[in-house]
Formats: structure tokens, sequence, C-alpha cells
């Protein structure tokens, strides 16, 4: 299939534009009005319930939009669907399509674009962030989604793996438990929603402060946002943060850090760093991105 082009309408436009869409990214385990967030948990005990999908519902664009729903990062597709399925229909909202894209050759498919083209919302499911990247990277869909993100009024969420993949620099694997050895941490391009952003997520509960760090050091240009479980952030204009949920969301901010040792040591062994800014928001909170104007196509 021939690479799609941009759209005529969208030609007259020659700076790096401000998106109109809008982002959704979630930390993991966003509670889905069905009982899948305990009372016995530590963090997150007082979760405002099914907020953060039926925020997801609220905010999309139209009367009766059309949401696509991508369980592509999931190596069961079937059941991740007739969750969110389920989900959805407690809101009574079912304008809900799937893009059951597995392969790369699913991802040529015209179909899939009629569909991309036609949503309101986009929503990428949980699983292995590595699957979304290998299997959308450089196709026609992609293509198309990130076209309607900077140019429409459409809402893009992620959850889980969903969500780390909508960041530039992806942190796709760790070869020990912190990251706290340089090389451990395996970062890949992402799906490039967020420019200059490492998003991670099940920050606080899975203890990813360090891992973030060494992200942010090879290239401290980058901000790293850490979402925690049922807590999400809602970004406008590409870089205008608001938290919702239940938990915390962590900035990593190294742009002013004073040294680090990341490029100086072998492999193998730990690095250090100095003057890392961190801050912690939550709920309601709002942050602004502080990085270059960034074409977001």
């Amino acid at each position: 299939m021939a690479k799609r082009k941009v759209s005529d309408r969208h030609k007259e436009h020659q700076e790096a534009p401000v998106p109109k869409g809008r982002l959704l990214a979630i930390g993991g385990k966003e509670d889905k009005g069905e009982g899948d967030l305990k009372d016995t948990q530590e963090k997150n005990v007082d979760f405002e319930s099914e907020q953060i999908l039926k925020f997801f519902i609220d905010k999309l664009p139209g009367t009766d939009p059309l949401v696509v729903l991508i369980p592509t990062a999931s190596t069961v597709p079937e059941e991740i669907v007739k969750d969110y399925k389920a989900g959805f229909s407690r809101f009574g909202f079912n304008n809900l399509e799937v893009l059951d894209i597995r392969t790369r050759a699913d991802a040529q498919d015209p179909a899939h674009l009629e569909l991309i083209e036609k949503a309101g919302g986009i929503f990428f499911t949980g699983g292995d962030q590595l699957r979304l990247t290998a299997i959308l990277g450089g196709t026609p869909v992609l293509e198309l989604m990130k076209e309607r993100y900077t140019y429409d009024d459409i809402l893009i969420a992620g959850t889980s793996a969903g969500a780390t993949a909508m960041s530039t620099p992806m942190i796709y694997e760790v070869m020990t438990h912190g990251g706290f050895l340089k090389g451990d941490v395996r970062i890949t391009t992402g799906l490039e929603f967020l420019k200059n952003i490492a998003i991670d997520t099940h920050f606080i509960e899975r203890g990813r402060i360090v891992r973030m760090a060494q992200a942010i050091s090879t290239n401290p240009g980058c901000i790293g946002i850490g979402l925690e479980e049922d807590t999400a952030i809602y970004v406008l204009e590409g870089r205008e943060l608001e938290v919702i949920g239940s938990g915390l969301i962590t900035i990593v901010d190294g742009m002013r850090l004073t040294s680090t040792t990341i490029h100086e040591i072998g492999s193998g062994e730990p690095f250090s760093v100095r003057d890392l800014k961190v801050h912690l928001l939550a709920c309601g909170e709002r942050y602004s991105i502080k990085t270059y104007d960034q074409l977001h196509i």
C-alpha cells in the first residue's frame, strides 16, 4: 500500500502546529466499575469509583462519537475487549469498534483507516508497549492517528502499556529490579504523541523512580512522567497537564541537572546523577511541560 499523504486540508500549515487533539495517559488498573480496585490496597483507598473511564467518555467530542478500541498491546485481546465493552456499557456507551491489529499486515487494512478517520476517541489498552511500536510504527494507521491528533479535536487514551507508548523515548524493558545499573533500562522510540516526554506506569506501586532517573540521565532534555495506578494525566495542546484519579503522578525533570556519570561508566556499573528535580502531583493539579516547540506528526 502506498504511504498515505497528509490530506490537502492541512497543506497550508507550515509552522509546527499546536495539536488540537487531546491525550489521556492512564497509569493502569483504572477502575472500570467492576470492583477491580480493592479496599485492601494500601494506596488509592479513597479512589473515586469509575472516575477515569467516565472522564474519558465525558471528554469525547460531539454527540454519540465513535470510540476505536485498540488491544494490540495485549496477547489476550479477546479478554481485554470483553472487559472494556462491559466497562463502557455500564455508562450506557456502546458506540465502540475494535481495531484488531495483531500484525503489521493487519495495519495495512484500508478499513482500519476508515474507522480512524471517523473516530472521536481512540483507546489503547494495556499489555506490552513493544508490541504497539513494533506492529504500528511507520504504518498508515499510526500516521493517520497522529495527523488527526495534530489537526482535529480527537481524544486519544492509553492505559499502562498504551500510556507508556505515547511518549517519544519509551522504556520497554528493565534487566534488573531497580534499573540502577547502566544498560539495564532498554529504551526505544514510542508512538510520539508526546515529544521529549518519557512516560512510565504503575510508578509508585512498582518503585520505578530509579529506572526513570536513568532514562532521563541519558538525555536530560526529556521530561519523565510517572503515572501511578488508577491515576492519569489529561493533556491539552501537547503540553498542558491536569492530574485526575486517586493517586499521584511523578514529574522527573533533568533539564537543570548538574552532573551525571552515565556517559563515563561502563555497562553494568551503577550510575550517579545530581540535581534532578522531582514533583509529586495529586488530582486537580496542573503542570506545563517546558519543552521546545516540536512537530506533532
